[in-house]
């Protein structure tokens, strides 16, 4: 059976499998302190064009995003997401159990507007009890969206400069960024989002590493005491070198971009098809994630053979399916499902 659903399935790049065998006896420190890491961190300053950026390498996602977001808001804090966005859909609430308040804005093909911040916060202090509410200390954003968009630059530079106004951190989730940065001659690079965030993640578990996500601060901001606070949201890995060997890898080369560039031609090559069999598209997504609208009896029929996620009702005869494009994913699995549709 074919499969499309999501882009962790597989397990990791073969470079990656071959250095875990290559060290599985190595005597290594734990807790990030190993050579690897290390070397994952001076190679991701240079590839972000910061030199004293922070880099911490940590489990998953979920993880990530609730430690950072706790750790750079205060105890009556807030942050400010899009109404589709990950922490305030689909982590199971994970933000507010640290106590903070996911303050969603609407989206607009998955992404939020810098003028609608500006908006939701000069409401926000113009209410002369604001004191007796949550206090929006942050911007969360993911960049590709969960619809697959992207922030343009100008798009970025607009929120970062509200952020600035309001005095509010601006914080990327990257689960997928290495599809982001794929993208032939899109606008936003590594070193842009370094300068325009004041912290941000890079996705591994998705982009071709077995686990782990590489969390940076780029502003001389990271929180005071940052390692107790991992080891309090149970995110400290004693074995953290095992992270960090999978970044130094990806961080080799190139490979981090370069195939997840070979997954965006694969993308484009699906999405051209599926416009010549005329099927309506729910996104304008240029990543790996491609959203369309189906029949509700081919979509039956289709799911006979492959394996797919349900976005939601489009109306009570069509559905908006989602295929996902891995890093793992061959033209031979692509043009297989092209045949079905």
């Amino acid at each position: 059976m074919l499969s499309f659903v999501n882009d962790y399935s597989e397990c990791a790049y073969e470079a990656i499998l071959k250095k875990f065998l290559e060290i599985n006896l190595e005597k290594n420190a734990g807790y990030g302190y190993d050579k690897y890491s290390i070397s994952a961190e001076k190679k991701i300053q240079k590839a972000i064009e910061c030199p004293d950026a922070k880099v911490f390498f940590l489990a998953g996602g979920t993880q990530t995003n609730q430690l950072a977001i706790d750790s750079l808001t205060d105890s009556y804090g807030g942050v400010i997401a899009a109404d589709t966005g990950h922490i305030n859909v689909h982590e199971s609430g994970a933000v507010e159990f640290t106590g903070h308040k996911v303050l969603p804005l609407p989206n607009y093909d998955g992404k939020i507007k810098a003028e609608d911040v500006s908006s939701y916060m000069k409401t926000f202090y113009g209410d002369e009890t604001y004191e007796h509410m949550v206090i929006p200390q942050m911007v969360y954003i993911t960049h590709p969206t969960e619809v697959g968009t992207l922030y343009s630059l100008q798009e970025l530079k607009e929120i970062y400069e509200v952020c600035r106004e309001y005095k509010l951190s601006l914080y990327l989730d990257g689960a997928r960024l290495g599809y982001g940065l794929g993208v032939p001659d899109f606008d936003v690079t590594l070193p842009d989002i370094a300068k325009y965030t004041d912290a941000f993640y890079i996705g591994g578990t998705k982009v071709g590493a077995l686990f782990g996500e590489a969390l940076v601060f780029t502003k001389d901001n990271t929180p005071s005491h940052f390692t107790t606070r991992i080891k309090q949201h149970g995110d400290l890995l004693a074995k953290g070198f095992l992270v960090g060997m999978q970044f130094d890898v990806l961080f080799t080369d190139d490979l981090y971009v370069k195939g997840a560039r070979r997954a965006i031609e694969l993308s484009d090559f699906l999405r051209e098809e599926l416009r010549k069999k005329n099927y309506e598209f729910y996104s304008s997504s240029p990543t790996n994630q491609i959203f369309i609208i189906m029949e509700n009896e081919k979509l039956a029929e289709l799911e006979e053979k492959v394996g797919l996620s349900i976005w939601g009702a489009a109306d009570e005869n069509r559905t908006i399916v989602r295929f996902v494009i891995s890093w793992a994913t061959t033209k031979e699995e692509v043009e297989a499902l092209i045949d079905l549709m």
